[in-house]
């Protein structure tokens, strides 16, 4: 096969992908970049949208939120998604592993908006978490989690724990035994030699996981609109607003690109990171 036709073919292949990423992200993208420019129809070019994000509190305050809320979310989740990867990787024998993963990917096989009520009832007033902690003498009486940023991050935590033990899970897997037994051999104690040899190389697990969570923490509209009870203003909730109150376009999609910023920001961070990690 001549030099052309391995060309030929190969543009071939990666056609479908680039036709599939200009229709859905690269028309969107431009689309929205114009129409936030042009604040009021029939007026020229103007940075009214993105200025009143700069010089608005309220706006600041969303973002300061959502990243806030992000940020637990992913310490939480990884804290948690570990010691939970660990356990699958090594502690439960071959056999069981398959039927572990499945029952550890059982959240996904429900409805986001049924999970995020699901958890609602749970954390409501008389709900199972405050009978429980009332009926154990742990609270007098109950406590308020839903329709706060605590019932917000329990119901992220829940779902992203998963995904994030997958990501480090197939990471620990790919792992040889000999590494830790190297370690042993050359003195180190089990905390030791996971702290300068296996975490360092399950790393890049761990941030292709905290980086998803990530991504769609921040983004999401419904656990923070179902959990949260509007009672503390994020970024996808003031995108919302400004399309279904005001039908203020422009604002909106001034606001989506602030956003997808700020998540390409924390995308070249965790990148960098890695390369100086693995370097």
């Amino acid at each position: 096969m001549n030099r052309a036709s391995s060309q030929r073919i190969g543009w071939a292949s990666v056609t479908p992908a680039l036709l599939w990423t200009l229709v859905f992200f690269v028309v969107p993208f431009i689309a929205m970049a114009v129409m936030s420019l042009h604040p009021k129809a029939g007026e020229g070019l103007s940075l009214a949208a993105y200025t009143q994000f700069f010089t608005s509190p309220s706006y600041w305050l969303a973002l300061v939120n959502s990243l806030e809320v992000t940020a637990i979310v992913t310490v939480i989740s990884v804290l948690l998604a570990y010691p939970f990867a660990w356990i699958l990787a090594f502690i439960v024998p071959e056999r069981w592993q398959r039927l572990a993963l499945m029952l550890a990917v059982l959240p996904f096989w429900t409805s986001y908006v049924v999970r995020s009520y699901s958890w609602l009832l749970v954390l409501a007033e008389k709900g199972v978490v405050n009978s429980a902690l009332v009926n154990l003498g742990l609270l007098s009486e109950p406590v308020q989690l839903a329709n706060t940023r605590a019932g917000t991050v329990i119901g992220f935590v829940h779902f992203f724990v998963m995904l994030l033990t997958l990501t480090i899970f197939a990471n620990l897997k790919q792992l040889s035994p000999n590494y830790r037994k190297a370690a042993v051999d050359l003195g180190a104690s089990g905390l030791q030699s996971f702290i300068h040899v296996i975490l360092p190389l399950t790393l890049p697990g761990i941030m292709v996981g905290a980086f998803l969570t990530f991504v769609l923490a921040i983004g999401d509209y419904i656990t923070p609109q179902i959990l949260g009870g509007n009672n503390e203003l994020l970024m996808p909730q003031l995108i919302m607003m400004q399309i279904g109150r005001r039908g203020d376009f422009a604002s909106a999609s001034a606001l989506s690109l602030i956003l997808m910023a700020v998540v390409t920001v924390a995308y070249l961070a965790c990148a960098r990171w890695l390369k100086i990690e693995r370097a």
